[in-house]
């Protein structure tokens, strides 16, 4: 996400102070967590515990009261990360960053989110408002007694402001930008569409992969073959004159779906007919995680789980009744609007009223060290218009994130569910990020549902770029949420999603169109249904599996290219050969082969593709190709037709040409890691998880401490156990509703942001060896009590 920028690091230390002094000084601002204190607006006393990884244990007499003890307890631990997100919506980072932040600062204020928070929060129901003033007071309570800063803010020089309700929905702005903020795949899609005969952008932009086709028919039929454009194809191809440098850039093979696995197994295939969440969200990884583990008791209400610092809400989690999870559901929620100019006045566009002049706004952005800066807006009815133009021309930003309509902290009343019947209406109701929502209850029963609001189209599918102005296309609202779509206690005994396309062509809404590819809901599907007398242990080894049955296609299409014959010719690439043999089909990482697999793939992806994508680049400088690729990849390298041989004028067929890319592939591992053998080289050497903290390169000497120790991992992009960089489980969570006591949770890192506190990595190991950890917190070892203000004072 944002704050794990590089570029927001890339300034230096202004305040002057030495790291070692700053350590020293910030020794004192640990978090108290012993005694008592006095914490206004509470109504009754609040006990806090903590166990021994620091997770607080809430006990109060109303969800209130928990709440503005939450706002306090996570601002001891979490407060630098809670005001860079709300910094980073906001677009206030060069405040105290300086000018390299300045580039992120204009994005956000074109967006206009605190304008939105604003309007949010003037349309939110009484009881939800009350929760974020609570959480506001909890929080400011605790910059009032705080007397050292965190030691972020002493390094930048700052110290935070007062937390205000609309921050809390910054902070929401800044989960939807992260899961579905994205203009990039309807830019593709419109520069392809424009550029490319139908019949060969519908090739390379299949609506279903091979596994996806197989989930939504139950597996009873096999999806049906692509046929290739052969010469539309032949007729695009641009050969022998592409850099290699070029033909990465066209596809870089970058994108990476920050998704999530969640499942339930329902009563009947389980041991004991309980019924279980399995869940584990995929974020990219910093320092400290995104997610602060919680449990609280109120009333009756008794809830486990984690909440996003600064957002009061539970988001997963379980209540002894109800058990939830998410998923992102890799739909489609913004789109740009293509505006028609009036050629005889450009402030004006098109609309179905008629000419129109754009609104316009001025945004003042202070700059630390620096002059302010003023940017002018335009703003159309439909939203901002984006700042890069769309094949040379305006385009507006239809976003649900924008619509105050579309934003609410409805999931709260999650606490409240029984059954997956009343959480079903929670999910469906709540404004949020949409998501898939898995559920389970503590009679046995499952269900699935999306959360969010999705808008309803007309005359569109919102996959490309079009003119809004004659009123034949738009939106007309979102979908109610009786609407949406929803599965209860399915014949299978379980249900899952894995960012995967949920709907088939049935559901007469559209909701998106690049979907992650479905092996991973594949796989764990198939798994599912060999499991009978499930247990939580089985569901975690799930999550940590690491089969990846997508290779399987580039380690057979190896094997057919070393035949003896070739490699009589080649015996250099008898190490390739033993390195496929020696696979064994997992992402393990002492795995061998499946690095060489890997390389393979990618490098493929841009060979194959980039000759017939020139034109796309022509018609877009930034042009770039990505997303899952593996369909129309397999079906090219399958039929292996001559006319789309990438490459005819350097070879003769397609034979010499897959020789060719795997010696170069072989030749660049073996640079790139100092390799005498390429069947030498383990999957761990290249597949390491990097979990960093915003400041670590801008401190000397000690900045690298603030980081997570970067190691080999298991895992990788496809596995359902995923891991490919930073992106990773950021937590992972196994549950029964009825049965917390064997419930299971991993999260990396620690519960606290501050690095000399005990709990600031000491989840790491637990989380990085998959060892099994109970979600419920554990014995108190320190005991923190909240009083209200004495009548006097209150009055």
């Amino acid at each position: 996400m944002i704050t794990g920028r590089r570029v927001l690091v890339a300034v230096g230390v202004a305040a002057g102070l030495g790291a070692a002094a700053v350590l020293l000084v910030c020794t004192a601002s640990l978090p108290a967590r012993d005694g008592a204190l006095t914490l206004a607006g509470l109504r009754a006393p609040v006990a806090v515990g903590f166990d021994e990884y620091g997770v607080p244990m809430l006990s109060a007499d109303s969800r209130l009261d928990a709440i503005r003890a939450l706002g306090y307890v996570t601002a001891q631990d979490r407060l630098f990360q809670m005001d860079l997100l709300r910094r980073t919506s906001a677009g206030r980072l060069a405040e105290v960053f300086g000018e390299p932040a300045l580039s992120i600062d204009l994005k956000q204020r074109r967006l206009g989110l605190s304008r939105v928070a604003e309007a949010v929060l003037r349309r939110l129901p009484e009881d939800q408002s009350a929760l974020l003033t609570a959480y506001a007071e909890g929080v400011n309570a605790f910059l009032h007694q705080m007397t050292i800063p965190p030691f972020e803010c002493l390094l930048l020089g700052y110290r935070p402001a007062p937390w205000e309700p609309t921050d809390s929905l910054l902070v929401v702005s800044a989960m939807f930008q992260m899961l579905n903020g994205s203009e990039g795949d309807e830019r593709m899609r419109t520069v392809m569409t424009a550029s490319l005969p139908a019949e060969v952008a519908a090739f390379l932009l299949p609506p279903l992969d091979h596994y996806t086709a197989q989930l939504l028919t139950g597996g009873t039929t096999k999806p049906s073959s692509m046929t290739v454009p052969v010469e539309a194809l032949a007729a695009l191809r641009r050969a022998g004159g592409q850099s290699r440098s070029l033909q990465v850039s066209l596809v870089p093979g970058r994108k990476r779906e920050l998704g999530s696995n969640a499942w339930v197994v329902g009563g009947g295939k389980t041991e004991d007919g309980r019924a279980i969440l399995a869940n584990d969200m995929h974020l990219d990884l910093g320092v400290p995680n995104i997610w602060y583990r919680v449990q609280m008791r109120y009333g009756r209400i008794e809830l486990a789980g984690v909440v996003v610092p600064g957002i009061p809400v539970v988001i997963a989690g379980s209540n002894g009744a109800v058990s939830w999870g998410l998923t992102n559901v890799e739909g489609d929620f913004l789109d740009l609007v293509r505006l028609e100019l009036n050629p005889k006045n450009p402030d004006e566009y098109g609309t179905p009223d008629g000419w129109q002049a754009f609104t316009h706004r001025t945004e003042t952005i202070a700059i630390k060290g620096g002059p302010d800066q003023m940017v002018e807006i335009r703003e159309t009815r439909w939203g901002p218009v984006a700042e890069e133009p769309l094949l040379g021309g305006p385009v507006a930003l239809r976003w649900t994130a924008l619509d105050p309509e579309a934003v609410d902290l409805g999931l709260v009343w999650m606490d409240q569910a029984r059954s997956v019947w009343d959480a079903l209406a929670v999910a469906t109701r709540a404004g949020a990020p949409p998501s898939n929502v898995l559920l389970a209850d503590a009679e046995g029963h499952i269900a699935w549902t999306y959360m969010g609001r999705i808008p309803v189209r007309r005359g569109l599918d919102g996959s490309v770029s079009v003119s809004w102005a004659d009123g034949r296309t738009g939106w007309t609202g979102f979908i109610p949420p009786d609407d949406l779509p929803r599965v209860i206690d399915p014949p299978a005994g379980y249900l899952v999603s894995a960012n995967h396309r949920m709907t088939d062509d049935t559901y007469p809404h559209v909701i998106g169109h690049a979907f992650a590819n479905g092996y991973r809901a594949y796989r764990i599907t198939e798994r599912l249904r060999a499991m009978e007398r499930v247990r939580e242990p089985d569901l975690l080894a799930l999550q940590l599996d690491t089969t990846t049955e997508l290779h399987e296609f580039y380690r057979d299409l190896i094997r057919r290219l070393l035949t003896p014959e070739v490699l009589a010719q080649h015996p250099e690439l008898a190490e390739a050969r033993e390195a496929v043999e020696a696979w064994d089909g997992r992402a393990e990482k002492d795995s061998r082969g499946v690095a060489l697999l890997t390389a393979f793939r990618r490098s493929l992806a841009a060979s194959v593709f980039a000759p017939f994508l020139q034109g796309c680049r022509e018609q877009d400088p930034a042009f770039a190709y990505d997303g899952d690729l593996d369909t129309p990849l397999r079906t090219l390298l399958t039929e292996q037709a001559p006319g789309t041989l990438p490459d005819p004028a350097r070879f003769a067929d397609w034979h010499a040409f897959l020789l060719h890319e795997l010696e170069r592939t072989v030749a660049t591992l073996k640079a790139d890691y100092g390799l005498s053998r390429v069947d030498a080289l383990a999957w761990g050497v290249m597949n390491r998880v990097r979990m960093a903290h915003p400041l670590s390169d801008t401190i000397p000497l000690v900045g690298r401490w603030l980081n997570m120790a970067e190691e080999a991992a298991p895992g990788c992009g496809q596995c359902v156990r995923v891991l490919s960089g930073s992106l990773a489980a950021s937590e992972r969570m196994v549950v029964s509703p009825s049965h917390h006591s064997d419930a299971i949770f991993h999260m990396p890192g620690g519960q606290s942001g501050h690095p000399l506190s005990p709990h600031y990595r000491d989840q790491h190991r637990n989380w990085s060896q998959g060892l099994p950890t109970p979600l419920l917190a554990g014995r108190a070892v320190h005991n923190l009590t909240f009083r209200p203000e004495p009548a006097s004072a209150r009055s």
